[in-house]
């Protein structure tokens, strides 16, 4: 099933763009514009379009920073129990 702008991908995050679009959505729902999340986030207001976007080359710490601000959380969890094993 096709992800559109509508549907935040809350669980599992398979790309940068469902990023992008949780960070729309939300903003969206809480009525607050680009400029102004950019600047509480201190992120600039051409990263923060980008970020939305789904740009792939967006800098981690600057969007984590915008997530947090939105207080959505980034998980990272290993797929199986086989992932977690130490290498030989």
């Amino acid at each position: 099933m096709a992800q559109d702008d509508t549907t935040i991908p809350y669980g599992k995050i398979t790309d940068v763009r469902q990023i992008g679009v949780a960070i729309r959505h939300k903003r969206l729902s809480i009525g607050m514009r680009q400029a102004e999340l950019a600047a509480l986030s201190g992120v600039g207001p051409r990263f923060l379009s980008e970020l939305e976007n789904g740009k792939t080359t967006a800098e981690i710490g600057k969007a984590l920073r915008v997530l947090q601000r939105l207080g959505l959380d980034l998980r990272i969890e290993p797929r199986s129990t086989a992932a977690t094993r130490e290498p030989r």
